[in-house]
């Protein structure tokens, strides 16, 4: 009778556990970078109440945006309440270089400004990024 192995060699073994390495070490920092760009969809989520009255105050002024850049100016024309910081955020503000969010640790430390811009019928918000990027944040430069 002839015996015949069955399985697999020590050799065909490591290369699978090589080929996985492999393929962690790349999976691992694009998934960490994906859930730090959905703690921010949902920091800048928070704040969209916050943008809505901005873009009716600016619509109640004429556009003016001298007459919406502080929070006490965009609340008594809207009634609007400012959102909190909390999660993942460590701090929010509104000012003339517009919406200011702070991010906590979990989120790379990062700050994102959304500043508004008044045209004819909207109102436009370009986002940047202080102390990260867009693969962090998911907007800005």
């Amino acid at each position: 009778m002839k015996n015949l192995q069955k399985g697999f060699t020590l050799i065909e073994l490591m290369i699978v556990v090589a080929i996985i390495g492999i393929l962690a070490a790349i999976a691992i920092p694009q998934y960490q970078d994906y859930i730090t760009r959905a703690k921010w969809q949902d920091n800048i989520a928070k704040v969209q109440s916050w943008k809505t009255a901005v873009a009716e105050c600016l619509q109640n002024n004429g556009g003016n945006i001298s007459e919406c850049d502080t929070q006490s100016e965009v609340t008594s024309a809207t009634g609007a309440t400012f959102p909190a910081a909390g999660g993942n955020l460590s701090s929010v503000s509104y000012g003339t270089a517009g919406i200011v969010l702070v991010g906590t640790a979990s989120v790379s430390d990062c700050q994102v400004t959304m500043a508004p811009t008044a045209g004819g019928t909207s109102v436009t918000w370009a986002f940047t990024n202080t102390g990260c990027t867009k693969s962090k944040t998911g907007v800005g430069t």
